[in-house]
């Protein structure tokens, strides 16, 4: 298969005809393309165009093919239903069935092909060349489709050679023969217009990693923002000495030397953080970038570009920013605004003005070795409060952008070998950002990394509430979902779902994953059946293994031992009783764990039935509980760690079993409170794992 990031090859005459077409409209005062440069423009692509009447015999499946420039994914090509189908509302479909997406700089014409399998489209032209006696047509399709990327290439913002740009090109209806036939198409142009100049995201690491600090905003006589970031700088260990307090006329606030100004200063500060009015920001930003005093910034003022009448400087306060990227060293870095600040547990600091007693920070895990990324601070509060074994390395929020971007981050954290799960929490992109951020997600997954993303806007009333949140332009989720899916994330449709993908993510990361045959365990009936009836999502499915003989005779052992043998039909998923103890529960997982026809384990724990040890303290049959050697939480932990296959623990159960839960997932062991939703879960990450493994073999 081709790489989609070398270029495809179309012929100079090709692309010299395909300018001249653009040249002759734009001196017609055209933005769009006449039906006889349509002819010209389809024919160069091998593409019959048929205008009305329609030539197309009465049962042909209509297409639609199409070329956006969109503005946070530049070039992205589409098919699915064409004809009156393309106009259904796309969430009247499961997942891909009406359209797929994706952004041409991240596929090929065999990828897309792939991808357009999945349509009720292709399954219609596939069912008439059956029912025809003849072969699906692929090599017709795969041909058109290699032609197309082609094309949006050599129009697209980022081809330097180019005089015009593509916006669209839409074919609807087309119907395939022995090529395709176009019935109907547009086509529209334009100039190519500025890219913003890219940031240097080196600095992050000085961001992250601040060897100095400087803080603007800090009062000396009141616990205003910026002097509560100072305590909780000083709280979360960063020494004073290495510290900077920005304030005429004092000397030290807090036991932290003040300095003047930022041309007083005797060193270059790494990160500087500015905590004044949003008001006062915009002459701050120009003398930090004169003086050359800084390296990285953190925005933490809010309305910066967030009302209408903020909006306009800080769109100029932006481009001054932007344009100090083409000075020699590339200029500051400027995180937010809008910015919640940043917790770094390697670079020592915590910058959130979260006090500790309302959000703790333990460590959950032996190494931190995830990140969160957020436009939204409270996004982050709220999760890690609510999941602490998300336990993030960093958590930094982007606020409104006004420099770095989500693609700028990842970026970053995708070349870093200590991380293996990102979370992130998008309301919107800059303009081509969307691009970027695909990109950085197909490195991170190649790179052997899982990125969990959720984003918000998803309705009208979403996007206007993201707008007035962090001065963003939330895009189509149909759009944003297919493309960052394709180009290998894992997307969440809400709020739990991400909690879900990015706690299972981090806890089966260094699991190996051999295929989607699932082994099913419980003590209860209905956790049997919920288990079966979840292993299916929109656009995936697993399977139950099939057991083979000799894990057969070894579980009938197991329940022969246990007494439980009268009651337990071997099969998978097997429900083994509510009669059976911890030990019961945990042989029969590792029975499961080595047959080679399973390749991941989920098991309900039965906290409630009486022969489990799940309280953490019994009255009934005192040290009958948690404290026993032969609970499940001694037990499974050990199970855990020397089995290669992803196993799921769950314990569904009320607050007397929280216990439970919070000592088997303090040792590691991946646990979920009701069966849909830890297999749902389990679903999609073994979707993605086995998808991020495709991407790693192809060159």
């Amino acid at each position: 298969m081709q790489n989609p990031s070398q270029p495809r090859i179309r012929t100079v005459a090709e692309n010299a005809t395909t300018t001249a077409l653009f040249r002759q409209a734009a001196a017609a005062g055209r933005k769009t393309l006449d039906p006889a440069e349509l002819a010209i423009l389809l024919g160069g692509l091998g593409l019959a165009f048929a205008p009305e009447p329609a030539v197309a015999p009465p049962r042909a499946a209509e297409l639609r093919i199409s070329l956006n420039n969109t503005r946070e994914f530049g070039m992205v090509i589409s098919a699915g239903q064409g004809g009156l189908d393309a106009e259904l509302d796309e969430n009247n479909y499961r997942q891909d069935r009406a359209s797929v997406y994706a952004a041409v700089e991240l596929t090929d014409a065999d990828d897309f092909l792939r991808l357009f399998k999945r349509t009720l489209a292709y399954q219609r032209l596939a069912g008439m060349a059956k029912h025809d006696g003849l072969h699906p047509p692929d090599e017709q399709l795969k041909t058109c489709f290699e032609r197309i990327l082609a094309l949006a290439e050599f129009l697209s913002q980022s081809n330097p050679d180019r005089n015009f740009v593509l916006q669209s090109l839409e074919l609807n209806p087309a119907h395939m023969a022995d090529r395709l036939i176009v019935q109907a198409a547009s086509c529209e142009f334009g100039p190519p217009r500025a890219n913003r100049l890219p940031r240097p995201i080196h600095k992050i690491d000085k961001l992250i990693h601040p060897k100095s600090i400087g803080i603007i905003g800090v009062s000396s006589s009141s616990m205003n923002f910026g002097r509560i970031i100072l305590r909780n700088l000083m709280g979360s260990g960063y020494s004073k000495e290495r510290m900077t307090i920005i304030r005429p006329g004092e000397t030290e606030i807090d036991g932290v030397k003040c300095a003047e100004s930022l041309k007083a200063l005797d060193h270059k500060l790494d990160l500087l953080i500015v905590a004044v009015a949003a008001s006062a920001v915009y002459e701050l930003v120009d003398e930090i970038i004169e003086t050359d005093a800084v390296e990285s910034v953190m925005l933490i003022p809010g309305s910066l570009g967030e009302t209408k009448a903020s909006r306009e400087p800080a769109a100029a306060l932006a481009e001054r920013i932007n344009a100090a990227h083409g000075k020699p060293g590339g200029g500051p870095v400027f995180l937010g605004a809008n910015c919640l600040g940043v917790v770094s547990h390697p670079g020592s600091y915590d910058s959130w003005f979260i006090p500790l007693e309302r959000l703790p920070k333990p460590q959950k895990k032996p190494e931190r070795n995830s990140v969160m990324l957020s436009q939204s601070g409270a996004f982050m509060i709220t999760r890690l409060s609510q999941n602490p074994w998300l336990d993030p390395r960093y958590m930094l929020a982007l606020g409104n952008q006004t420099d770095i971007t989500h693609g700028d981050m990842l970026s970053y954290f995708a070349e870093r070998p200590e991380i293996e799960t990102l979370g992130i929490y998008i309301e919107g992109f800059k303009d081509l950002d969307g691009l970027n951020f695909a990109k950085a997600v197909r490195k991170a997954v190649r790179n052997g990394k899982q990125v969990v993303v959720y984003k918000s806007g998803k309705t009208a009333p979403g996007a206007g509430g993201v707008m007035g949140h962090t001065a963003s332009i939330a895009g189509g989720p149909t759009l944003f979902d297919s493309v960052v899916r394709q180009a290998g994330a894992i997307v969440a449709e809400d709020f739990n779902s991400f909690d879900d993908l990015f706690y299972i993510a981090g806890a089966l990361h260094k699991k190996k994953l051999g295929g989607r045959r699932l082994g099913a365990i419980s003590g209860a009936g209905f956790e049997a059946v919920g288990m079966a009836d979840s292993i299916e999502s929109d656009s995936f499915a697993m399977a139950m293994g099939d057991l083979e003989p000799g894990t057969i005779t070894r579980l009938e052992e197991i329940l022969l031992a246990k007494k439980l043998n009268a009651l337990v039909e071997v099969r998978n998923p097997i429900d083994i009783n509510p009669g059976a103890d911890d030990e019961a529960h945990l042989q029969i997982v590792e029975a499961f764990l080595q047959d080679p026809n399973i390749d991941a384990v989920v098991v309900g724990l039965d906290p409630t039935a009486p022969s489990v040890r799940a309280l953490e303290a019994s009255k009934l049959r005192p040290g009958f509980d948690l404290t026993d050697p032969k609970s499940t939480v001694h037990l499974m932990p050990p199970l855990v760690d020397r089995n290669d296959k992803p196993i799921i623990g769950i314990v569904d159960g009320g607050q007397l079993y929280d216990a439970m839960c919070a000592r088997l997932m303090d040792q590691g062991v991946c646990v979920f409170r009701n069966c849909a939703r830890g297999t749902r879960a389990l679903v999609r990450y073994v979707e993605a794992r086995l998808y991020a493994d495709s991407l790693k073999n192809r060159h």
